[in-house]
């Protein structure tokens, strides 16, 4: 039963000349002053968020992008500030990059920051998908399965750390601790200082592909997943709904149900009939797969869409996906307050262990229309799950 609502906010900052025919990614460039906005925008919609009765407000970490798309590198930092500008809402890490941290200083600034605002903070963990930011940090992304070790061997490290008084690990790539003299003893094992307040830390991944490895691996941490409305198109995705409960059948839990665990993403656009509302919203949608289908994180994309995306002059007219075709099949929802309540009746029905949806705006939707937006659906669409 859907009782909690969620917003992912990727950290761009309002932009110009968007969609197809707009100005190429690779072209976007903006100078210090405005890239900073992206912590004023922050503000503004943390502060929408928690007067319109959200639950929780995601950001993403991500660095070097002059492009203005993701501007947020430190996360921890951010909601810990946030947290002291709002009331109740909680603020997500979505996600830290586990490969680009040191997993004991990832570990310890979450640590402090859960004390500081008496657990506001939600700890999440990714893998990444920017080349230009993790192979600059020395931890590989190209090489995919030495990426994955990297993350589960930093994720491990996190929560031997988070869930013991003291404790050791020595793998792949990392030696905790190196065996050194200490003030006349050698070093055989450390203490996070400080540990979490709130144990057990809750935890969540995104999922892209949805492997068996992968859903094992976050179950054995109790880590939850989410699903879509972000990088990825929203919506349900079956396969991994079913996917994730078989993970936790196998790891005990018999009784789990489709849902469990999860949330489900959409982006969304409220107006007075859906063809307003995918009018308002096309250049929002064009946008954000501008920038995340080179990026291989929509699924269908062919080579040659790829290719003819990233050029203006060829992209309005080249048979790239459209805002009307998603709005068919659900992964964008568009449309009066009536027609959404609806549709995520629809997936409530379908997932009955579902508690938790994510509700967020594309690449390129401006500061007023997000906050409009969210006002609007705390007002007109939440009450219809939350009486």
């Amino acid at each position: 039963m859907i009782t909690k609502f969620d917003s992912l906010y990727a950290g761009h900052v309002d932009m110009t000349d968007i969609g197809y025919g707009g100005t190429a990614v690779n072209d976007r460039l903006y100078d210090n002053d405005h890239l900073a906005t992206v912590f004023s925008k922050a503000e503004a919609i943390a502060k929408a968020l928690d007067e319109n009765g959200f639950d929780t407000m995601w950001m993403a970490e991500h660095h070097f992008q002059p492009e203005g798309y993701e501007c947020i590198p430190n996360l921890i930092m951010l909601n810990v500030h946030l947290a002291h500008m709002t009331k109740n809402i909680k603020f997500g890490c979505g996600f830290n990059i586990a490969p680009m941290w040191h997993p004991l200083r990832l570990a310890e600034d979450f640590a402090t920051a859960d004390i500081l605002t008496n657990g506001r903070v939600i700890f999440g963990v990714g893998r990444g998908y920017h080349t230009r930011e993790i192979e600059t940090f020395g931890s590989p992304l190209l090489d995919q399965d030495a990426n994955r070790e990297k993350f589960e061997e930093a994720v491990d490290i996190m929560f031997k750390a988070f869930n013991n008084e003291s404790f050791s690990h020595h793998g792949k790539y990392y030696d905790l601790p190196p065996e050194v003299p200490y003030r006349g003893y050698t070093l055989k094992d450390l203490t996070l200082v400080p540990r979490p307040k709130n144990l057990p830390v809750e935890c969540w991944q995104p999922i892209q592909g949805g492997t068996p490895r992968a859903l094992d691996f976050m179950v054995k941490h109790g880590i939850k997943g989410i699903l879509g409305g972000g990088v990825a198109e929203g919506g349900v995705m079956d396969d991994i709904i079913f996917g994730y409960r078989d993970a936790l059948v196998r790891a005990g839990k018999t009784d789990a149900q489709p849902g469990e665990g999860l949330s489900v993403g959409f982006h969304y656009h409220l107006a007075e009939t859906v063809e307003k509302a995918m009018e308002e919203a096309r250049g929002f949608f064009e946008e954000n797969l501008k920038m995340f289908g080179p990026l291989r994180l929509h699924r269908g994309m062919s080579d040659e869409q790829i290719d003819i995306i990233g050029d203006p002059r060829r992209a309005p007219t080249g048979g790239l996906p459209t805002i009307q075709s998603a709005v068919e099949k659900q992964a964008f929802l568009a449309g009066p307050p009536e027609r959404i309540i609806e549709q995520l009746k629809a997936v409530e029905k379908a997932y009955p262990a579902l508690e938790r949806i994510g509700m967020s705006h594309p690449m390129g939707t401006p500061q007023h229309v997000i906050t409009e937006q969210l006002e609007w659906f705390g007002k007109e669409v939440m009450p219809a799950f939350k009486s």
